[in-house]
């Protein structure tokens, strides 16, 4: 009977011993994250009164949201900015994350190094940016791309250079981190494919197509899954650096939801495209991942 109650009393503790360990992230998570989702959803729904009680409108909000021709264009804009920055981190980081493999002390060096900028903090990211695309003629990217003859560029000032302007800071930053995920992976497959395909015939492209893709399913991924969010939620950079300008042209969803909220105090509109970029991101990432998982 003692042994028993032992066993149960160890059973109890093993029980609720996570928890307790992981009662401060909780904690954490529900006073800076839940509450204010939940607050956000409430605001949504209801006209915010400074100084008086707020007013109930129902669906008012969201229907002003979907007919804001300047939020349909900023959507748009940060689907193509999604797409391009998923497409572009993936495909360097495969390539980098390729020509770094092995563990060799001045590899791991290498790995170390090139890893700062994801541990750059996206200010600090943005301000060095606008430092080295600075639109004039001593600008540092100017200065470099001036030696091979190109004449000097707008970047940061010009409507039609901007947003590519952000893709490459937000490539810079970023393909770091999808790289270091690509290096776990390819360690992760098993060197005896590579021998069996040799055996078989296969040259180089086909052992990367038939075995390092599928052996990268999971990272591909995962780096995939944090690009959608990442790109959807992007408004640091942007507003470090062209706060939407110039003209509008790096308007994205985030941007439009900080002005309306922050500068025209239309706080029920920001809460209702923000519970819809949210719903948005997350449908999006399911169909994804299921996705993924049928294939």
């Amino acid at each position: 009977m003692s042994i028993g109650r032992s066993v149960s009393r160890s059973r109890s503790r093993s029980g609720w011993a996570p928890w307790l360990f992981l009662a401060p992230a909780l904690l954490v998570f529900t006073w800076f994250k839940f509450i204010p989702m939940v607050k956000g959803l409430v605001m949504s729904v209801h006209k915010v009164n400074f100084g008086g009680a707020d007013t109930y409108v129902g669906w008012h909000n969201f229907e002003r949201v979907l007919g804001d021709a300047a939020l349909r264009d900023a959507a748009g804009r940060t689907l193509l900015y999604v797409v391009v920055t998923v497409l572009l981190s993936a495909s360097i980081a495969l390539l980098l994350a390729q020509a770094l493999q092995g563990t060799a002390r001045h590899m791991r060096f290498i790995r170390t190094a090139m890893f700062l900028p994801a541990v750059t903090s996206a200010a600090v990211a943005a301000e060095i940016w606008r430092i080295l695309y600075a639109p004039t003629p001593d600008g540092v990217v100017n200065t470099v791309i001036g030696l091979v003859g190109i004449g000097p560029q707008g970047f940061w000032a010009d409507p039609s250079q901007a947003l590519a302007a952000l893709v490459g800071m937000h490539v810079w930053k970023h393909v770091p981190y999808d790289t270091v995920i690509f290096v776990a992976g390819l360690a992760g497959i098993n060197s005896e494919l590579y021998d069996a395909a040799a055996v078989d015939g296969a040259n180089a492209w086909q052992r990367f197509t038939s075995v390092t893709l599928p052996g990268l399913a999971p990272a591909v991924t995962v780096i995939c899954t944090l690009g959608f969010i990442r790109g959807f939620r992007v408004f640091t950079e942007v507003y470090a650096t062209t706060g939407g300008g110039p003209a509008g042209s790096t308007e994205v969803v985030m941007t439009q939801i900080y002005k309306q909220g922050f500068q025209e105090l239309d706080y029920g509109f920001a809460a209702a495209a923000s519970t819809l970029l949210f719903l948005v991101t997350a449908a999006l990432t399911a169909v994804y991942l299921a996705w993924r998982r049928r294939r």
